[in-house]
Formats: structure tokens, C-alpha cells, sequence
């Protein structure tokens, strides 16, 4: 199983949108500061995430997310992200 997720930075309250087989790894990763791109903005909270049985299915979707398009449908599906 595949997953796409979205973080939230307890610190700044920027999001982080990622993919990753091992959900529950991916994450104590990212906040035990692990991984470069968001070490500095730790701690995390999960706040979205979907799932996927393809590779490149959860990968399409993480780009799509990152895209103004994907940015507007987290905002209208989770709120004042």
C-alpha cells in the first residue's frame, strides 16, 4: 500500500505534501528531524492522507496536490489548512 499525506508544521503552519509505503515510519521520520527538506519546521501534525495500492497513482496524486488546483481542493476539503 501507497500513501499520499499532508502534514501540518506545528511551528510555522506550513504544509508538506509527500508519498510514502510506511505511513506511521514516514512520519517519526519527519519529526525526529530525519528528513532535510522539513527538519527545520518540526514538529508535525498528520492532518490528511490517502491511500493507494499503485506507485505511480500515489505519485500522480502527490504532484497533483502540490499544484494550485491540489492546494484549493485540500483548503476546501480540510478547511483553513
Amino acid at each position: 500500500m501507497f500513501y499520499v499525506y499532508v502534514i501540518k508544521s506545528l511551528k510555522d503552519g506550513k504544509i508538506y505534501v509527500g508519498h510514502t509505503n510506511d505511513l506511521k515510519e514516514r512520519i517519526g521520520q519527519h519529526n525526529g528531524g530525519q528528513v532535510k527538506s522539513t527538519r527545520l519546521r518540526k514538529p508535525f501534525k498528520l492532518i490528511y492522507y490517502e491511500s493507494s495500492n499503485i506507485l505511480e497513482d500515489a505519485v500522480r496524486r502527490e504532484k497533483s496536490l502540490k499544484t494550485g488546483f491540489g492546494r484549493r481542493y485540500l483548503k476546501n476539503r480540510l478547511g483553513d489548512i
